[in-house]
């Protein structure tokens, strides 16, 4: 999506190290937009994303054009839209879906475009956005796409911020408080790790550290078994991934903590 920072350096680090050629791909995707989100104001910063991207030695720089992928047009109203959609069902309608109700299928529609023109053997995608990729392995295994998909470590700030493109909206007072989200998972994990299984407790607690910080606003919890991400009441010897969002001001931050499981589980 461009508005490049080091969580997406990272990826592209990780595939240097493992890969002959790196191919990058920057496209705002308007499908992932709906009528009443931020497409306009999304950040678009060209020349610094690929002097970013030149610098962590990738080889192609994919920035293809809204008319190429969408040859049939595109409109934010999924009710008016023509042409050809992917869906990953049962997996894109809760957690960030519950939200962003046709977020997802924007995402496996252009992940797939993509993955047509790149023909990769790895697709490398951050944590940061767990369900993407959940959606994205689903996707690849049910489309029989001879791809391995690699997720790397969610990248923070010092103040255990995930780093996000969103997070330049945030003014001096937003972003100070932002980090409570990380917080309230961090608290969470380590009552996890004491023997807390139990949902209602876990989502007390976070509930309590969020109050702290009167200028954000819970969103949701979601406590989901990383297979199909059906929301559980008691995590099991499988593990969940613990993943919500809140509102800091106008801006909305998401995070996640696996909880039991590693990523290459997800």
């Amino acid at each position: 999506m461009g508005a490049l920072h080091q969580g997406h350096i990272s990826l592209v680090q990780q595939a240097r190290r493992e890969c002959d050629i790196v191919v990058a791909s920057i496209f705002v995707n308007p499908a992932q937009f709906a009528p009443t989100e931020d497409l306009a104001k999304y950040p678009r910063t060209e020349e610094q994303d690929t002097q970013m991207l030149r610098d962590a030695k990738a080889d192609v720089v994919l920035m293809p054009p809204v008319e190429e992928m969408y040859p049939s047009g595109i409109t934010l109203d999924v009710s008016k839209q023509v042409g050809t959609f992917v869906s990953v069902q049962g997996k894109s309608h809760q957690m960030e879906g519950s939200i962003r109700p046709h977020f997802f299928r924007g995402v496996a529609t252009v992940v797939s475009k993509l993955f047509n023109m790149a023909q990769p053997t790895k697709a490398y995608f951050g944590q940061k956005d767990v369900q993407q990729c959940s959606v994205i392995r689903s996707m690849v295994r049910d489309l029989l796409f001879p791809i391995e998909v690699v997720v790397g470590e969610t990248v923070r700030e010092t103040d255990g911020l995930a780093m996000s493109s969103r997070n330049r909206y945030l003014n001096k007072e937003e972003r100070k408080a932002a980090p409570v989200l990380y917080k309230a998972m961090a608290a969470a994990e380590k009552a996890y790790n004491s023997g807390v299984r139990d949902r209602k407790k876990l989502v007390e607690l976070m509930d309590q550290i969020i109050a702290q910080e009167p200028i954000c606003e819970k969103q949701y919890w979601s406590i989901a078994d990383p297979v199909e991400l059906k929301e559980v009441n008691e995590i099991g010897p499988d593990g969940a991934i613990l993943s919500g969002a809140i509102l800091v001001g106008k801006t909305r931050i998401i995070d996640n903590i696996l909880l039991g499981l590693s990523r290459q589980k997800l």
